[in-house]
Parts: structure tokens; sequence; C-alpha cells
């Protein structure tokens, strides 16, 4: 008995680190990111109200817009799910088909806030017309860019599946680790709408 469990044991360590050891090292990196937007949403709060004689946020924003990307990016959070149970499930094709709907739907929310931000822009209300703007556009832009690297991981993961449709515990914890990332970007989009766009409209 003793020496199953040590040959167990000698095979997991060959496979690479134990699943729960590669998720809880991407806990506390998404632990370290709760930290910088934290650090992002205080320095907006500071600055909500300097407007340097320019625009204010009930002025520029439209909600329904905003909405508009809220609910796609939420969306996309849901098809991941379903990507995650084909996942757990080894259906490959199920995995595939979901993931390149959450790509098409997170490449949509970006395309959005690009749109909003070059009206912004060609308005006047850049980000270096006040501290107001400069605050919001670093918030929402590091948002972006986050959202951007996931759909890049995501892409690899969509190739890695087209090239190994036979899903291996591995795959299957790169997924779950995206997924985690996903559902993370869904919170703090969910905190921007509510506190930098409804705190500055209303």
């Amino acid at each position: 008995m003793l020496q199953h469990t040590q040959t167990a044991s000698l095979a997991e360590a060959d496979h690479g680190h134990p699943p729960s050891y590669s998720v809880f090292g991407f806990w506390l990196y998404l632990m370290t990111d709760c930290l910088l937007f934290a650090s992002l949403f205080a320095v907006f709060a500071v600055m909500s109200h300097q407007y340097a004689g320019g625009p204010t946020g009930k002025d520029l924003f439209d909600i329904q817009d905003v909405a508009l990307e809220t609910g796609v990016l939420l969306l996309s959070s849901i098809t991941y799910g379903f990507a995650m149970l084909g996942a757990h499930r080894r259906k490959s094709g199920a995995v595939l088909g979901w993931l390149v709907v959450t790509f098409v739907l997170g490449a949509l929310f970006l395309l959005l806030e690009v749109t909003e931000f070059s009206r912004l822009i060609a308005e006047g209300a850049g980000p270096d017309r006040s501290a107001f703007l400069s605050s919001f556009f670093t918030l929402v832009s590091t948002h972006g860019l986050h959202v951007s690297v996931g759909l890049i991981w995501m892409a690899v993961l969509i190739v890695q599946v087209i090239r190994q449709p036979e899903l291996t515990e591995q795959e299957v914890r790169r997924l779950t680790c995206l997924s985690l990332f996903w559902h993370f970007l869904d919170v703090v989009w969910i905190c921007v709408f509510t506190f930098v766009y409804l705190g500055s409209v209303i």
C-alpha cells in the first residue's frame, strides 16, 4: 500500500505541480491585481471632481452605451462558464465552441470601449483635459488591457484545444486559471460601471 502511494506521488511529480497548487498560485496573482485596481479606484475617487473647468461625467458618459458594454462582458462570463462545463466533461468540441463565442464577445467589448475613447478624445475630452479624465482613462484602459491579455490567452487555449482534442488535466487546469481571470475582470467592470459611470452621472 505504501509503495503504491509513493509510486502515485512520483507519477504526480513527473507531471508537474498538482492542480490545486497552480490554481492557488493564480489566486495569489489575482490578489495582487486587486491591489492594483484598488489603487486606481482610490485615485479616481480623489480626482473624480477635479474637472479643471472641463466637462463632467454627466456631460460625457452615455449610460446606455456603457450598459451595452457591461451586458456583453457579463454574457461572455456566462459563455465561459459553459466552456468550463464542457471541459470538466472532457468535451473538447463544446469547449472550443464556447471559447470562440467568449472570444468574440470579449473582442466586441473592447471595440465598444475603443469607440467610446475615440468619441471622448474627438470631443476634446482626452486624458490630458483634467485630472478627472486622466484618472478615468487610466482606470478603464487598465481594465481594457487586462481584457486584451485575456483574449490573447484565450486564443492560445483555442489553438491548443484544436491541436489536442483529448483534454488532459493540464488543459483543464489552464482553462480554470483563465476562468478565474475572466470572472475577476467581470467583477472589476461591475465596480467600474457602478462607481465610475453611474457615480459620475447620478
